[in-house]
């Protein structure tokens, strides 16, 4: 294998490198696919409890993070989510829709793993797993060099030692920080410096947020307990579960304002975001009935009870005047708190930041200053929201740079 010379080498077999090793294998490409870990998709294989939320019916432009809000669009419009689901459709996946237009594997993530590796089989993709590269190197059209026919070589490393293999077509889909111990690596960041392309700043994305002092050790104690809020964070609003963990919180409406959360700043909970709580205070207050009893009804005794612990309503609700009720739904609708920092790439299901996308092409995915090196997927300064969004964008990205290397 030392001389083989392949047409394109994509590295990194995680999703979005699967997709485009398939699509540019059908246009009669050789095709290599490189990875260090020992098994493909590992990342797939974990996502969404272990059935993967595989995109979202609703995919805009608006639910991605990136320094140029545009640059995802023309990715997403050529290749859509409807796209993406016929294909798992001619494979009898079984899928079920959830809230918000979620779409998961109905039984586990490794059918979806499964149709990725299928299609790259038909199309004759070869695999280089247990393998990493020690050097990247681009070739000056006219030079000669050995084992080199194409315009990059890279030297690589597996148990049998070292070996070099060429390429016309350099593929980086080797995502981001998130999950080291699946083996992530900033190695996308390094051939993107490499070859003079700037990293937007990268910082754990989806990720729980942890506390300090009294509010870590109140959510501790009610570790496990769940509630709906919507979540502010930078005039970004989400409305779904929050998780109390012996950290601080999760779930969520929570990892989503995580990605627009910067430390120091606070987030804002309103877990009456369903009813008009001074409406609620003052029927209470008209009926002589408590409020306790009616948070009883809302949430878990236990829940109700450090809700009222922490939000102290003195007096009888008869006898409090209806100022002070007004005065106590705005406190309770408006609940800052101060995160000391997110729980880590350990914790994050995403990198926020990565390969600046003003040095790549939004139609292939090629590097503007570089012919024949492309980037996909979550190695670039591209973020979706939680929903399948950062799925949908792998899927998207990889399309459009396999179209482009399809008509080489």
């Amino acid at each position: 294998m030392e001389s083989k010379h392949f047409d394109v080498i994509v590295i990194g077999a995680g999703a979005a490198g699967l997709m485009c090793s398939a699509q540019v294998g059908y246009a009669g490409k050789s095709v290599l696919v490189v990875d260090h870990a020992p098994k493909a998709a590992a990342k797939i294989r974990i996502s969404g409890g272990g059935k993967c939320n595989f995109t979202n019916l609703d995919v805009t432009a608006e639910n991605y993070i990136c320094q140029n809000p545009h640059f995802v669009k023309s990715a997403l419009s050529r290749y859509p989510s409807s796209a993406f689901i016929e294909l798992v459709e001619r494979h009898g996946l079984e899928f079920e829709q959830r809230e918000l237009g979620k779409l998961f594997c109905k039984e586990r993530a490794s059918d979806l793993i499964q149709i990725l590796r299928t299609e790259c089989d038909w199309a004759g993709v070869e695999f280089q797993l247990k393998t990493s590269i020690t050097k990247v190197q681009s070739i000056p059209a006219g030079k000669i060099q050995l084992n080199a026919t194409g315009r990059y070589l890279l030297t690589m490393k597996n148990s049998e030692g070292f070996f070099e293999i060429s390429c016309e077509s350099l593929v980086i889909a080797t995502g981001a920080l998130s999950f080291p111990k699946l083996k992530a690596t900033d190695f996308g960041y390094q051939v993107a410096k490499q070859f003079g392309l700037e990293i937007v700043p990268t910082r754990p994305g989806l990720v729980p947020l942890n506390f300090e002092g009294k509010w870590q050790a109140r959510f501790a104690e009610l570790t496990g307990v769940a509630f709906d809020a919507q979540v502010s964070c930078n005039g970004k609003s989400f409305s779904e579960a929050v998780l109390m963990t012996h950290k601080g919180l999760s779930g969520p409406a929570i990892l989503q304002a995580s990605n627009y959360w910067l430390e120091g700043q606070p987030i804002t909970l309103n877990p009456f975001f369903r009813v008009d709580l001074l409406a609620e205070l003052l029927a209470l207050k008209k009926s002589g009935k408590s409020f306790a009893s009616w948070l009883s009804k809302f949430w878990t005794k236990r829940m109700a009870q450090a809700w009222l612990e922490w939000f102290l309503l003195e007096g009888d609700l008869a006898n409090l005047p209806d100022a002070v009720l007004q005065n106590y739904a705005q406190q309770c609708q408006n609940w800052a708190l101060y995160p000391s920092k997110t729980g880590g790439y350990d914790k994050a299901e995403v990198t926020l930041g990565g390969v600046d996308t003003d040095g790549i092409s939004s139609k292939t995915m090629e590097a503007k200053n570089q012919s024949g090196l492309y980037f996909i997927g979550e190695v670039l300064d591209v973020t979706g929201q939680l929903g399948g969004y950062n799925f949908q964008w792998a899927w998207a990205s990889a399309v459009a740079c396999s179209s482009a290397i399809s008509q080489l």
